[in-house]
């Protein structure tokens, strides 16, 4: 089993699963908290239970595809940062709880997972995608050292009435 802890200032990452069902349901099936999110919000705790049931399944992997953390604030878990790999490049994902905006979690955690898998795994190339009305994310991916490199039509977020736009922005750190 993949058992990975990254420790940062004020937080600690930890294997997302089961055991955080309610605390992920509070901000997942919350629509402030996903709207501009393409696979959110959950419609009940049975679909939240459904994902995260899969995640452990992930996580019991000895070499995962994606990693999903649990972010804990004062031991207290308020949100989630993800890495899924597809050919060596990691496309980092996050959602904090709306009580908790504001406050540099999202980018203090996804820089701890670009820091955690380019020094232990080499990973050099990262991408994140985010609705071009996600102004709080993609300010994130621009702190992260991230750059825009496209803008493309056909975005559906779940909770969304009609298509919109999507920025893609990409980080390649020099080895």
């Amino acid at each position: 089993m993949t058992r990975i802890i990254i420790s940062t200032k004020r937080l600690e990452l930890k294997p997302l699963g089961i055991k955080y069902l309610q605390t992920v349901n509070e901000y997942a099936a919350y629509y402030e908290n996903t709207k501009y999110m393409c696979y959110l919000p959950n419609d009940n705790i049975d679909e939240t239970a459904s994902f995260l049931s899969k995640v452990d399944l992930e996580w019991k992997k000895e070499k995962p595809d994606y990693y999903e953390f649990a972010i804990l604030y004062s031991n207290k878990h308020i949100g989630a940062v993800s890495a899924y790999f597809e050919k060596g490049t990691g496309e980092l994902g996050w959602i904090v709880n709306k009580k908790y905006w504001g406050n540099g979690f999202a980018y203090e955690a996804a820089e701890a997972l670009v820091k955690y898998f380019y020094n232990n795994v080499g990973t050099s190339r990262f991408i994140a995608h985010c609705d071009t009305q996600n102004v709080a994310s993609y300010k994130v991916m621009e702190k992260l050292g991230m750059v825009r490199i496209g803008e493309r039509v056909g975005r559906r977020n779940r909770s969304a009435t009609q298509t919109t736009f999507e920025y893609e922005y990409e980080l390649i750190i020099e080895k």
